[in-house]
């Protein structure tokens, strides 16, 4: 239980807590030495040196006027150094320690009174090591400071040596029943920090558990807003499109806006994942070097059309010098960075009604560079800017009619600090807002840069080209999963054979020819490994196939299916563009493998 505490926290909390006793007992040893006092005055008054009697009540005024301060300055927010605090208390210890030695010089000049004198210092002394005892420190330098004076006071005259051997032992005794009373004062201060520093254990759990209540309850609220009004959309046009109810089939502009609804809730169920993942620690990212520019030039060519239908100037200004370096690249996630600038991209366009946005990209320093996203849309206050880097939560000033699930600004925040860089974002109501990505810049890496740059076009058409019409055996228990992967691969103008499970998959492949296998991973009967390699042993044509593996993301499923004999893996859910680049590598890995077996032959 101790172990998970901090120690250096506890011992910290154990000087406080003697120091605090400490403090409490200052009023009683002020009440003792002032009963103490007439005592004193009775004894002095014996002495001759009257000097000597001034300086020692001089002690006392200035003792007390000390320990006045000391317990008004005990009250500020200076008294919180633990360290200071102990050399102040064993400060105020050690003048008393001076006032019993005062004493101690007096009683020499007292004549008859001498040894009367010399016990009240004893006593003094002796009150100095009871009021020493909760701080060791302090007991074992004020305690023996306060001793030595009316102990060789008496001890330097052999008649008062049977008053010195009492006075010593009184001293001895007191010395080690205080240090009982500090080991019995240290354990409990011991147990005292270790329930203080489990309560602060488990208020800080109990916070943690209520934030991720918290979290998981928007998660709900926001995903149960948005994917219901964005599935009701959906059905609505599908009802219309089947038929039902006697509506007329849907038209081209509803067919659209279901798209747009569906894309949405796409990015709102990704965004949301994603934003979980990295919460929890469990998101992986690449160091690599990219090519900024380029990046960020992509996007803007892909949201240009959005911003030119609303009439809005979206424009790329890049550092001058910048394009032309040599060497030179950006050292974060690429994929990521795209997803961070896509997000402040969309946004820029989605919340300005006119006027202008701009991307600037420009260096920082020798080991930085940032992508700066300006727009002249509304703006925001700085309470808004705050909120708008929260998870679910909304501006409704800005964002009332807009979809979006409020996570956004809060995923790219969240990348930028995981890839090693920052977001941050300025703002002013009625001119607009810039927000600026910052990532590691590396003066000595280099990018590999096509020799013929693609035309700016989509993956899915250079993919779709690359392959010629195949015949292609799909294997897949969901009936969803397998009309949008059928879709897909008839869009990319191949033909489809869907089988409702593994054996059924196996059956088809024994009967007909085809050039591609599609598994899904998990199916009844045989699953995705166990009929990619069944299929691997039939004595047939379709053996040499090659095969796809489609697979929920699990890493341990994926390794199962390349074992099994699958030649690419491919993680749901699916995209035009993935299943496009995934058919082409696994024909083009097929062919190379085909054409290594002839010429070894």
């Amino acid at each position: 239980m101790f172990a998970s505490t901090d120690r250096a926290a506890v011992a910290t909390a154990m000087d406080r807590m003697s120091l605090d006793l400490q403090r409490g007992l200052l009023p009683y040893a002020l009440a003792l030495f002032a009963i103490c006092l007439p005592i004193y005055v009775w004894a002095g008054s014996f002495a001759s040196n009257t000097v000597w009697m001034t300086a020692t009540f001089a002690m006392f005024a200035i003792n007390w006027a000390a320990f006045y301060f000391v317990v008004a300055w005990l009250k500020t927010e200076a008294a919180t150094n633990i360290r200071r605090r102990m050399r102040v208390h064993i400060a105020c210890g050690l003048l008393w320690a001076v006032t019993c030695g005062q004493i101690a010089v007096v009683a020499e000049a007292a004549g008859p009174a001498r040894e009367a004198l010399q016990m009240v210092a004893v006593a003094a002394a002796v009150i100095c090591f009871f009021f020493s005892a909760p701080s060791l420190p302090a007991l074992l330098i004020v305690g023996p400071a306060a001793a030595a004076g009316p102990l060789l006071g008496l001890f330097l005259h052999p008649e008062s040596r049977l008053q010195a051997g009492l006075a010593w032992g009184a001293v001895a005794l007191t010395m080690a029943l205080c240090l009982i009373l500090n080991r019995l004062l240290r354990a409990q201060f011991t147990l005292v920090a270790e329930r203080e520093a489990l309560f602060a254990e488990r208020a800080a759990s109990l916070e943690k558990a209520e934030r991720l209540a918290k979290s998981k309850s928007d998660i709900v609220a926001t995903l149960s807003h948005e994917i219901r009004n964005g599935l009701t959309g959906v059905t609505h046009v599908l009802a219309a499109a089947v038929g039902q109810g006697g509506r007329a089939a849907p038209s081209r502009e509803q067919l659209a806006a279901a798209l747009d609804a569906a894309n949405d809730l796409v990015t709102v169920l990704n965004a949301t994942l994603d934003s979980e993942t990295a919460h929890a620690g469990r998101l992986t990212l690449d160091q690599e070097a990219f090519d900024p520019v380029r990046l960020t030039r992509d996007l803007v060519l892909l949201n240009r059309p959005h911003a030119a239908a609303k009439g809005v100037e979206l424009a790329l200004h890049v550092e001058p010098g910048l394009e032309s370096l040599a060497v030179g690249a950006a050292m974060a996630d690429a994929t990521r960075t795209r997803q961070v600038l896509a997000n402040l991209i969309g946004n820029a366009v989605k919340y300005t009604v006119r006027g202008r946005i701009e991307a600037r990209i420009e260096r920082r320093g020798e080991d930085r560079i940032a992508v700066s996203i300006a727009d002249t849309g509304p703006g925001l206050t700085p309470e808004e800017m705050e909120q708008a880097f929260e998870p679910f939560r909304r501006v409704e000033r800005t964002g009332a009619g807009i979809p979006g699930a409020g996570l956004g600004l809060s995923l790219a925040r969240q990348l930028a600090q995981l890839m090693g860089g920052s977001l941050a974002g300025q703002s002013a109501v009625g001119v607009g807002s810039c927000f600026t990505l910052e990532l590691a810049w590396d003066a000595e890496a280099s990018v590999e840069v096509p020799a013929e740059p693609e035309p700016f076009a989509s993956v899915t058409a250079a993919a779709a080209h690359s392959t010629r019409p195949l015949r292609v055996l799909i294997a897949e228990d969901d009936a969803l999963n397998a009309a949008m992967l059928r879709a897909i691969l008839e869009q990319l103008g191949h033909q489809v054979v869907h089988a409702h499970n593994g054996r059924r998959a196996l059956d088809l492949a024994q009967l007909a020819e085809f050039d591609l296998l599609m598994l899904d991973g998990r199916m009844p009967l045989l699953d995705g490994p166990q009929t990619a390699a069944a299929v691997r042993a039939l004595d047939a044509p379709v053996a040499a196939a090659p095969i796809i593996a489609v697979i929920g993301g699990d890493a341990e499923e994926a390794r199962e299916c390349l074992e099994a004999g699958a030649d690419a893996v491919l993680r749901k859910p699916v995209t035009v563009a993935g299943v496009a680049r995934a058919v082409a590598d696994a024909v083009a890995r097929s062919r190379d493998e085909t054409s290594a077996s002839r010429s070894a032959a």
